[in-house]
């Protein structure tokens, strides 16, 4: 059994993404998939002790019903690709390490992503979430353009 981890953000490459390992479970079912839809949302407020914020609850609960989105939306198309062993994970924190944290703890085979997300000034301040995968996972990554 072949075990994907697919980082999705609800941008088209990420939808590529799903795209992708679906044509791969549909070539390579002799010994089985399944499939792990990851986003990751980063905080919200920075770390620390200080109290949170007035309005800091609302804006942590739109954040995540937006993150339920992602994944839902995610999910949606790869029944409609015709994955079923499809399973949907969110998380918070850094979105690199988070995603390699999670494939480590969920024992993936490989780590599929699309090339550019919705964050370009994150990428422009950061380096692509992509690149820093590459780098640092011990795993196969697929990236999708």
């Amino acid at each position: 059994m072949i075990r994907f981890l697919i980082a999705v953000d609800g941008s088209e490459p990420a939808r590529r993404a799903v795209e992708a390992v679906a044509k791969l479970a549909r070539e390579v079912t002799a010994g089985g998939f399944d499939a792990l839809l990851l986003h990751v949302r980063e905080p919200e407020s920075l770390p620390g002790t200080l109290p949170p914020a007035p309005g800091q609850q609302l804006v942590e609960a739109q954040a995540l019903r937006a993150q339920q989105s992602v994944l839902s939306e995610a999910q949606e198309l790869a029944h409609l690709l015709g994955m079923t062993a499809v399973r949907t994970l969110g998380v918070q924190g850094p979105i690199a390490p988070e995603i390699l944290r999670a494939a480590e703890r969920e024992k993936v085979d490989q780590i599929v992503m699309g090339t550019r997300g919705m964050s370009a000034l994150g990428n422009l301040l950061l380096g692509s979430v992509a690149q820093r995968v590459v780098h640092l996972s011990t795993l196969p990554v697929l990236l999708v353009r």
